[in-house]
């Protein structure tokens, strides 16, 4: 099974991640795992003030710091995750990637670090749950 995890580096990533690790007889080693950061786009008017290699790195460095604990939480349990990221729309580029590239099953947070949280689940969860045709596994 291929599954798409996705991470923001939020609370609610960090229990997901847990919750991976600790049920092991589901998310055995035969399963392929993809870590996914999707990051919401800068102002334009701040992405032509910064210029591109500015954006691209700092883009980057956000990933960095969200995708490699990410990895090491992992790793010191025996799984093994590729990760990727882009830019766009949050919900709308979790989706589309998770789509692309024909994952069974996406695992993430209920909430993560939008700027206004919804009372049941976050702004990003209900747009990959109205967006997506796998199932959503959402930890809490």
């Amino acid at each position: 099974m291929k599954i798409l995890l996705a991470v923001d580096g939020s609370e609610y990533t960090r229990k997901m991640l847990d919750y991976v690790c600790t049920n092991r007889p589901l998310f055995d080693p035969s399963h392929t795992f993809m870590l996914f950061n999707a990051q919401a786009p800068l102002p334009p008017h701040a992405r032509s003030a910064l210029g591109a290699n500015v954006v691209n790195d700092y883009y980057a460095d956000e990933a960095r710091k969200v995708l490699e604990p990410a990895i090491a939480t992992l790793a010191a349990q025996g799984i093994q995750a590729q990760s990727q990221w882009k830019v766009g729309n949050v919900g709308d580029t979790i989706a589309a990637f998770a789509k692309e590239g024909r994952y069974d099953m996406i695992i993430m947070g209920s909430h993560g670090h939008g700027s206004l949280a919804r009372l049941v689940m976050g702004s990003v969860t209900t747009q990959v749950l109205a967006q997506c045709g796998v199932p959503v596994l959402l930890i809490r």
